[in-house]
């Protein structure tokens, strides 16, 4: 899927579309979140850990975050940006 076809995607499933980024090295430790959230990574690379188990994303990739669901990010050394939908659950 591309970008496009991915923020077609988010609007449809009723996401509110931000694009946004996060510097180089960004470390936020385990946190949630009271939405349900998608993100495309359009630049960089960004690892987002949990249940103990790290996944890195890198551009094209993509991933769902669950409203609730504990998780840390680690920004690669280049940085990341990104595409990503918002849904209140």
């Amino acid at each position: 899927m591309n970008q496009s076809e991915f923020e077609a995607d988010l609007k449809r499933e009723g996401y509110e579309v931000f694009y946004g980024g996060l510097r180089a090295g960004q470390a936020n430790p385990d946190h949630t979140h009271d939405w349900d959230a998608r993100v495309m990574v359009i630049g960089g690379e960004i690892t987002i850990t949990r249940d103990g188990k790290a996944e890195m994303f890198r551009v094209g990739d993509s991933c769902a975050v669950r409203a609730g669901e504990t998780h840390a990010e680690n920004v690669g050394a280049q940085g990341v940006a990104y595409i990503s939908g918002r849904r209140t659950v």
